[in-house]
């Protein structure tokens, strides 16, 4: 089980780090992504011991950086300092979810129900947190039925997410769908959410991603194409091209293009990290034959993360 924590998309903004000292600026720096947010939410927490947002900050900041257990230390801080945040519950459960990730089976086992717990919490202390409810439809779809788990309990929540936001309760539903191996009526919902709110442009990756799920591949690349002459700079969108190539194997010189005009393109905070991209664009080399540019490709997404075991795996078959 793995939760992901949501965050709003924000461009990056240039702060010194003396002056990432309130609570407005580190948010900035934790929106963005910001390579400084960590340790100046950190700080921020030691100035303000008693602040619960520096301790959602700081959890925040802890996700971002894959740090689960810490994160769960900030938020039960925060739940500390102020037991009826709706929020901090929401991140409790999402450093729970990151936790189960890094951890045996065993320990799994044993902490699934605090990561239900805290997701219900969160939707308790705030029905209208649709993160949370989110959060705990995944649970529920994932987590065997011993700890809690169910096809029913996800159900109502998509429910109660649908009558709050109906195009979020189509994304839910295609959720259920996949679980059921129903690709078809999944990709219905897909269609259905971005209907009823093209301007979200979560929505519209989520179908986007739908096409390629399903394989339908010339509908993904006319889909981002699409996009990409819509808005030049939409920079997810010429990323999903290089990887639909990737993924189908099929316009292989349009993904190289994409994923090479992606590279140096300015970043918002919740979009493909470059190592991916080149992980891709290794990817599309090596089907072109092109050993040396994708070794190049390979090694670049290493060096931004010398852990990627996708990455180590390409450059072995070459």
């Amino acid at each position: 089980m793995r939760f992901v924590l949501s965050s709003v998309l924000f461009f990056a903004m240039a702060i010194s780090p003396a002056f990432a000292s309130t609570v407005q600026e580190v948010k900035l720096l934790v929106e963005s992504r910001d390579s400084r947010a960590l340790a100046s939410a950190t700080a921020l927490t030691k100035a303000e011991p008693k602040n619960v947002e520096a301790w959602l900050l700081l959890a925040r900041a802890d996700l971002q950086a894959n740090q689960g257990e810490a994160a769960i230390t900030a938020s039960e801080k925060a739940i500390k300092l102020s037991p009826n945040n709706s929020q901090a519950y929401f991140l409790l459960g999402n450093a729970y979810g990151m936790r189960i990730g890094q951890v045996g089976m065993f320990s799994q086992m044993s902490m699934a129900p605090k990561l239900r717990d805290a997701f219900e919490k969160a939707v308790a202390l705030d029905p209208n947190n649709l993160d949370a409810r989110e959060g705990l439809l995944q649970f529920y779809l994932q987590a065997p039925s011993i700890v809690g788990g169910g096809k029913d309990k996800a159900n109502l929540q998509v429910a109660e997410i649908a009558k709050r936001d109906v195009a979020r309760g189509h994304l839910a539903r295609a959720q259920v769908f996949m679980l059921d191996k129903n690709t078809a009526a999944a990709l219905k919902s897909y269609e259905a959410a971005y209907a009823a709110k093209p301007s979200d442009k979560n929505i519209r990756m989520a179908l986007g991603i739908g096409y390629q799920i399903t394989e339908r591949w010339n509908d993904a690349f006319k889909f981002f194409r699409v996009w990409v002459v819509q808005d030049d700079k939409a920079g997810p969108a010429w990323y999903q091209i290089g990887r639909t190539s990737a993924l189908s194997g099929l316009q292989i010189e349009e993904g190289v293009s994409a994923l090479q005009k992606y590279l140096v393109m300015p970043h918002a905070g919740n979009d493909p990290q470059n190592k991916n991209a080149y992980y891709r664009l290794g990817q599309l080399f090596a089907k072109q034959g092109k050993k040396a540019e994708a070794r190049a490709a390979l090694l670049a997404a290493l060096k931004l993360d010398p852990k990627y075991a996708d990455a180590k795996t390409e450059l072995g078959k070459l």
